[in-house]
């Protein structure tokens, strides 16, 4: 059974690599979805896949992702329903 979560991201998220180091580790723990940059300064990133790796995606994005990302703010909101995704994707 599959999970879902969005994920918003408030601080220095933009322009630090932070789309694509969140690309390689949901890559890396078998996670698909999406990662983009929304034009208020915020990442958003949904994550599907099993719990347990969900939670692993968690606490990597509270922990500031790639080295000159800053987080001061995540808000985390689980989703219901089906699989949406097949891969994980960076949206420009």
């Amino acid at each position: 059974m599959s999970d879902r979560v969005q994920v918003l991201l408030d601080g220095r998220v933009q322009g630090v690599g932070y789309r694509y180091a969140t690309y390689q580790k949901a890559r890396e723990l078998g996670v698909k979805g999406y990662v983009r940059n929304l034009p208020d300064g915020r990442v958003e990133a949904v994550f599907e896949g099993p719990n347990d790796k969900l939670k692993s995606m968690l606490t990597w994005c509270e922990r500031g992702g790639p080295r000159f990302a800053r987080i001061d703010n995540v808000e985390v909101n689980w989703l219901e329903g089906k699989s949406h995704y097949r891969e994980f994707s960076v949206v420009d």
